[in-house]
């Protein structure tokens, strides 16, 4: 058992372990250790600062972090931080890790500051499974008791205060469920007329429910998830930017560059250039697809 309220550090040789739960070190994530680029997440992963003070960008929106503080980041995300400023113990599962349990990970907040018996709770549940998946990574037991922990520490997390203090509104559920739609479908297509079909609803609904949550129209929610994708793979990826327009749905080069440059500001080659300033620059990113009151992710 690891002393109450004191961190395990991860392990750096667990990032090579393709198991479904392990425990690793910021530095492990990426072969750079400037971060002159973000890393595109392929796992679930939750990050808890263990030292020092400083950013770290989530889909080029940048956090502010200490001792402490608690990431919540999903497969297909990108990630960057300001190295050696902080240092952290990263918690990163598979999906079929949860299979079975009755917890749901995006019940997680993305970003919360730890403090009192939440720190310790969460620290000493970290800690241990920091220590378990190392000692015990080759026993039969092994993949039962990670799973559990993993759970645990879900569960600690989803019971947190939110502190939104907002009331649900009818418009709500219209949003979520277009969101939902939008994330299984923007790469094929950005006609609202296509998602109100799927829905079974008109596109002044949609639109109604977009503007009462975020202030835009069901055809920018649209736009700017298409946006925000081509954004995470001109930081992240080599891939030519004519693929990553075909990607999305883009069969004209020209086509992308324009979509691309009204909802970002720059064309795609700009932006990629901009990846290689450090860590600690200002970054040009792109409007966030949902506003952040509402958490899309959840069912």
């Amino acid at each position: 058992m690891v002393p109450s309220g004191h961190l395990a550090t991860a392990l750096p040789h667990a990032a090579a372990n393709p198991t479904e739960i392990d425990t690793v070190t910021l530095g492990d994530l990426t072969p750079d250790t400037g971060w002159r680029r973000p890393v595109l997440l392929d796992r679930d992963v939750i990050v808890l600062t263990t030292s020092g003070h400083g950013l770290a960008e989530v889909d080029f929106r940048a956090l502010p972090c200490r001792p402490g503080t608690l990431l919540r980041i999903r497969p297909g995300q990108v990630l960057r931080c300001a190295l050696p400023q902080l240092d952290a113990t990263v918690v990163r599962w598979r999906p079929e890790a949860l299979d079975g349990f009755d917890v749901d990970a995006d019940d997680v907040p993305h970003w919360v500051q730890l403090a009192g018996e939440d720190e310790d709770a969460i620290i000493n549940e970290v800690s241990q499974l920091t220590v378990d998946a190392s000692r015990h990574r080759d026993t039969r037991a092994a993949r039962s008791l990670l799973r559990h922990q993993l759970s645990v520490l879900l569960l600690r997390l989803s019971m947190l205060p939110s502190g939104s203090g907002q009331l649900s509104r009818p418009e709500d559920e219209t949003f979520r469920r277009l969101c939902r739609e939008v994330e299984r479908g923007y790469q094929d297509t950005r006609r609202v007329e296509d998602y109100a079909e799927r829905l079974g609803c008109s596109v002044r609904t949609l639109t109604r429910a977009c503007l009462a949550i975020t202030g835009r129209s069901a055809k920018q929610v649209v736009d700017e998830r298409v946006a925000l994708q081509a954004s995470r793979l001109l930081a992240a990826t080599d891939e030519p930017i004519a693929r990553i327009g075909r990607q999305l749905g883009f069969t004209e080069p020209t086509n992308f560059g324009r979509f691309f440059t009204r909802e970002v500001g720059m064309s795609p080659g700009a932006f990629r250039a901009a990846r290689e300033r450090p860590a600690s620059a200002a970054v040009v990113r792109p409007r966030p697809p949902v506003d952040a009151r509402i958490d899309v992710h959840r069912a």
